[in-house]
């Protein structure tokens, strides 16, 4: 398709890389290629993998990409990192993610797209599962904020006396001046 001249100019101009035959464009020069250290993909080898976009395909040839290890699941499903969750919201976007990469869409795909869409369906299922659920929800803000309850502990506390405590942070987080903390001070000695 990008033969000839128009091939050898774009080569030349550095919009194409050399070896490359049959692939897309790159937005991007063969300079910033060499010094970057974006994710590429699996497939094409292009650049913006999973930290860029969509964070699912790849935006050159849109081959699934593997999940990012370092995502949480409050940005997987564009929740605020909050004990607060609109579940409506969450619902949604479980469905909208479902939609995208669940296993029954990539049964025609590469064997890497069908392990990869495999890996991001469970994740997705874990995430929702955790963000829907009070105790299961603000267990996970704990651990993100690097307070993990061991094995074997009875973490079966009562589920009201957690949500307590998580709102009771959330108000001290916002907390604006003196009379606000008096506030939370006296909600405090009451219930505790």
């Amino acid at each position: 398709m990008w033969g000839g001249r128009t091939g050898a100019l774009l080569r030349a101009s550095g919009w194409w890389p050399t070896g490359v035959l049959g692939r897309r464009l790159l937005n991007c020069n063969a300079a910033s290629l060499a010094g970057s250290s974006s994710p590429r993909c699996w497939s094409c080898g292009g650049l913006g993998g999973p930290s860029r976009g969509d964070r699912f395909f790849c935006p050159h040839c849109r081959a699934l990409q593997p999940p990012d290890p370092t995502r949480d699941y409050f940005s997987l499903m564009d929740c605020n990192r909050s004990f607060r969750v609109d579940t409506v919201k969450l619902q949604h976007r479980y469905q909208q993610l479902q939609r995208l990469v669940h296993p029954d869409f990539f049964s025609q795909r590469s064997q890497n797209e069908k392990d990869f869409s495999e890996k991001h369906s469970t994740i997705v299922n874990e995430a929702y599962k955790t963000l829907l659920a009070p105790l299961s929800r603000g267990l996970y803000l704990l651990k993100l904020h690097g307070v993990e309850i061991p094995e074997g502990t009875d973490y079966e506390m009562d589920s009201q006396f957690l949500t307590e405590i998580m709102e009771i942070n959330e108000k001290l987080a916002e907390a604006q001046g003196e009379t606000a903390m008096k506030e939370i001070e006296s909600i405090v000695r009451g219930t505790f």
